[in-house]
């Protein structure tokens, strides 16, 4: 069968993550592939600051060894995350899965109180 029929869509909206991490809680990788300057401006819970340009040499040392397990990778409008998740699911992570519309559509649709840019 082929991979892609087998792996979960390359997007995830802002509802469907909210439900992740209520659901999952600290045990959900949440990634931010953004510059340090905009993971300090805001960020969401528990996110971890791997960025794109180091993300492929970074992957392994950051995260171990591939597994299946979801990751939620999102940036500012979900450009740099769906190229995050799609090299995640390239170096064998297979539960990427990038935000649509980034960390902006999060504060639109979920915590309005987030610091927008």
């Amino acid at each position: 069968m082929d991979e892609a029929a087998t792996s979960p869509p390359l997007e995830i909206s802002a509802q469907e993550a909210r439900r992740w991490l209520d659901d999952a809680g600290a045990a959900l990788r949440v990634i931010d592939c953004r510059d340090p300057e905009e993971f300090a401006f805001n960020r969401l819970p528990g996110a971890e600051l791997l960025p794109l340009s180091t993300l492929p040499s970074e992957a392994r040392t950051r995260l171990g060894e591939p597994t299946d397990a979801p990751l939620l990778v999102y940036c500012h409008h979900g450009m740099r995350s769906a190229r995050a998740a799609h090299i995640l699911r390239q170096l064998g992570y297979r539960g990427a899965r990038s935000l649509a519309g980034g960390i902006d559509r999060w504060s639109l649709e979920i915590d309005p109180t987030m610091p927008r840019y």
